[in-house]
């Protein structure tokens, strides 16, 4: 029988997350209300059948640590399924985790003491959908050394930003550029390109051949350096490959129909939530009767830590359109138009909350007005402020705003009227 061993990514400081990434590591910054962006990562790893897993963490992993701890116990370790959490150890040297590919070589013991066949390595803060075992089956079909994930993304959202692939006949990878200014587009889609999503299955023997020569980082050194060589290394077209196979209920009077859809819409969605902006807009797809990332398929669940809180109450008048809101919030006659609340939110009478994210236990004072935002936790709108509308005094409070005019509200902040 063959193993795969499941190493994911979680160390990542997020600079251009900032201040969301201020007290915690980018792959614990909350999203969808009630998860966190490792969550999404580990619960496609369970839906896929992939449950050995090792999370590689970092920077400010506290809050990371005790998240997984708490709320990803999927069985005993003897039973061969677990998930660990694996710090830095300086096992090589003095250093901490220098990149992607240090971080895995400084780890090449655990490999072998798990006796794993194939490798697989993913990052813990995107946000996607993916049936791990599908891509397993293509790397087997083609023999492959290594099977590198790809996305379809326009030129302009590559460029700067993400590797690159070119793909030949068969799928076979035939070059590769790390955050090229001019990437290499399709042929069948001159706007378009394959960028690399971060997603590397190896088969073990080869990983510890890649990482024998030196660099730190997969993308930046060790897939260019592989090309160079005589190797099998495959692109999986993440859009034409991945199928999930989901359930959605469908209620006609009392009947409740369960149905299965052959693909969801979002099978082939993938955001890279490096920046506010894309943070938000991920976020923001959320949302709708038709979202483009939908949290509600019947066979496709994303699992987190809950807190153990009451059901959410709107009172008084309160008003609640196109948004999500989780439990323990009391929308006490307060507006809530196309928002997330996280656990713990309350938004008082007279309030509006119109296009924001908040995370757990903010609360929006009576007649309080917020637009365009993304509250951190813990953080108070006091009565008759306005948020989002005056960019020169929403600075002098402390907050920031993306190049994309959304506010951010560190965590615990206190925003008054002026």
């Amino acid at each position: 029988m063959q193993t795969i061993l499941t190493m994911i990514m979680a160390g990542g400081v997020g600079e251009r997350l900032r201040p969301l990434t201020r007290d915690r590591a980018k792959s614990a910054v909350p999203f969808g209300g009630k998860y966190r962006l490792i969550d999404l990562a580990l619960s496609n790893c369970v839906n896929s059948g992939m449950r050995r897993i090792l999370v590689l963490t970092q920077y400010r992993s506290g809050s990371l640590h005790m998240h997984i701890e708490e709320g990803w116990s999927i069985s005993h370790s003897r039973l061969g399924d677990y998930i660990y959490c694996v710090p830095p150890q300086q096992k090589l040297g003095s250093d901490w985790y220098r990149g992607t590919a240090d971080a895995v070589r400084q780890n090449l013991d655990l490999i072998k003491t798990r006796d794993a066949d194939r490798i697989l390595l993913l990052s813990g803060d995107h946000v996607y959908k993916m049936n791990y075992q599908q891509m397993f089956n293509f790397h087997k079909q083609r023999k492959a050394q290594l099977t590198i994930a790809a996305v379809r993304v326009r030129k302009q959202d590559a460029s700067r930003k993400l590797g690159v692939l070119e793909m030949g006949t068969g799928g076979k990878l035939m070059g590769f550029e790390e955050k090229p200014a001019q990437p290499k587009t399709m042929a069948a889609a001159p706007d378009h390109c394959l960028a690399s999503m971060g997603i590397y299955l190896f088969d073990s023997e080869y990983l510890k051949e890649a990482l024998a020569a030196p660099g730190v980082d997969f993308g930046k050194h060790v897939i260019p350096g592989l090309l160079e060589t005589d190797h099998r290394i495959y692109v999986y077209d993440y859009e034409a490959q991945n199928r999930i196979d989901d359930y959605t209920i469908q209620v006609h009077g009392r009947k409740r129909k369960k149905v299965l859809l052959q693909q969801t819409p979002d099978s082939d969605y993938w955001r890279d939530v490096g920046t506010i902006d894309s943070y938000y807009e991920a976020s923001m797809d959320l949302l709708g009767p038709q979202p483009l990332f939908n949290l509600y398929g019947q066979n496709w669940y994303f699992r987190t830590n809950e807190r153990p809180l009451p059901p959410s109450k709107c009172l008084l008048g309160g008003i609640v359109e196109d948004s999500m809101v989780c439990d323990g919030c009391l929308i006490n006659g307060g507006h809530v138009n196309n928002s997330i609340l996280s656990p713990g939110v309350n938004v008082d009478k007279g309030a509006l909350v119109e296009n924001c994210i908040l995370f757990d236990d903010v609360t929006v004072e009576p007649g309080a007005r917020i637009r365009n935002a993304i509250v951190d936790k813990e953080s108070s709108i006091q009565s008759g402020a306005s948020l989002g509308y005056d960019p020169e005094l929403d600075q002098k409070r402390g907050c920031t705003r993306s190049e994309g005019g959304i506010v951010v509200v560190p965590k615990g902040l206190v925003v008054g009227r002026a």
